[in-house]
């Protein structure tokens, strides 16, 4: 089960796919890491999935990287005495800190910070997007709004604040209990969701004691302001599309996913590009021709992998999932104009032996007609120094540590 493909694809398991079976044929259609989302399921259900990963790991003689993906802090809005309200285009609402059942014209909101830090001007969303509120108006325990996208809104919807950097904790109670389960059950990864500051990397890093790898997830437009501090502060980073493109606007997203691989590439630190890549997939056997576009996109750019999430947790077609995705990057790095173009965004070595060699390895493996490259590591810093160059030659990394190969 040996591959030269040089980005990675990332498969999320969930009731699709937590079966041994089904693990084993996504592994088998060109699956290299496994994500556990800590947002659904139990610890029962990732532990098994866990334990079935490393013995087909052993099996295959392939070593497979796990992340755990933590949930993140997330903001609800309160319950409505029919389960649900209409939103009229241009009606006031108001969210409060009374905890009634709310109606069209109120609804409770029990996070008691947002009424202290929103102004205003600012948006609301609520629901993915789907309902926009602006602030007309803030008091001490309650914010008027006026919808400028209305629609129905339901009990306990997720609510999205893109302009105001909110106070809550980096993790939750929740988050240290699934980090403290990650670090014991060997997870090689852990995904810190909804970052929007180093402060919050710097208490995951904290809390990890020196465990495992630390990948941020960028998917709040105040993280982006702080960029530098927060890749210098992670192992890694995830462009998370799905919720940055909630709380920016949707044009928005591809010109900054490019400038997102870019960074992560100068620094040579691993970047993945996530979320509805192949969305279509969960329903249809097949993709539509512009989600193959996307995943070639990212290739072409440079990302290091590619991530299905609804596709192989809830889809009808998890393995085909898998399998389209190898396909489409094969067929990319392929393409005579693939090294090209993945060097137009030139990645200069830092002022150290250790890059300079690296480079220089990197040059030579493109000059003569090398059929490989192998690097000796034993933390996996000189093989991400070689493989920041993109060399066209396979790069074969050695190593006497388990865990350094996992990643």
């Amino acid at each position: 089960m040996r591959r030269t493909r040089k980005v990675k694809i990332l498969a999320t398991l969930g009731p699709a796919s937590h079966s041994t079976e089904m693990i084993e044929r996504l592994l088998r259609a060109g699956a290299d890491a496994f994500r556990l989302n800590m947002s659904h399921g139990d610890h029962a259900t990732h532990a098994a999935a866990i334990t079935t990963i490393r013995k087909l790991e052993e099996k295959h003689d392939r070593s497979v990287a796990i992340l755990c993906d933590l949930q993140g802090p997330k903001l609800r809005v309160g319950t409505f005495a029919d389960g649900e309200a209409v939103i009229r285009h241009g009606a006031h609402f108001t969210l409060d800190s009374n905890p009634e059942l709310g109606d069209a014209t109120r609804v409770c909101l029990p996070h008691p910070e947002l009424f202290r830090i929103l102004e205003k001007g600012q948006r609301l969303l609520v629901d993915d997007g789907r309902i926009r509120l602006r602030v007309l108006r803030t008091s001490e325990d309650a914010i008027l709004c006026s919808a400028e996208v209305g629609g129905v809104i339901s009990n306990r919807k997720g609510i999205n604040v893109p302009d105001a950097v909110v106070p809550v904790p980096a993790l939750t109670p929740k988050d240290r209990l699934d980090l403290a389960f990650a670090i014991e059950h060997g997870a090689d990864w852990i995904g810190l969701s909804f970052v929007q500051r180093p402060e919050d990397v710097a208490e995951a890093r904290r809390l990890m004691g020196g465990y495992g790898a630390l990948m941020a997830k960028i998917e709040k437009p105040s993280a982006l302001r702080h960029m530098d501090e927060i890749l210098e502060l992670s192992d890694g980073i995830m462009v998370a599309r799905g919720d940055l493109g909630v709380e920016l606007d949707p044009e928005q997203v591809p010109p900054l996913q490019k400038r997102l691989v870019e960074t992560a590439r100068s620094t040579g630190k691993p970047v993945v590009v996530a979320t509805q890549m192949l969305e279509s997939m969960i329903e249809r056997p097949s993709p539509t021709r512009a989600e193959v576009s996307d995943v070639a996109n990212a290739v072409y750019d440079g990302a290091d992998a590619v991530m299905l999430s609804a596709e192989t947790a809830a889809g009808a077609w998890p393995e085909e999932a898998v399998t389209i995705m190898d396909r489409i990057a094969v067929q990319v790095e392929g393409d005579d104009t693939y090294f090209e173009r993945i060097h137009i965004a030139e990645t200069p070595p830092d002022a150290t032996i250790a890059d300079a060699l690296a480079l220089s390895c990197a040059r030579i493996a493109d000059t003569l007609p090398i059929e490989g490259i192998i690097v000796f590591t034993g933390s996996g810093s000189t093989a991400r120094r070689v493989a920041r160059e993109r060399p066209k030659a396979p790069v074969l990394v050695l190593t006497p540590s388990t865990q350094t190969a996992r990643r």
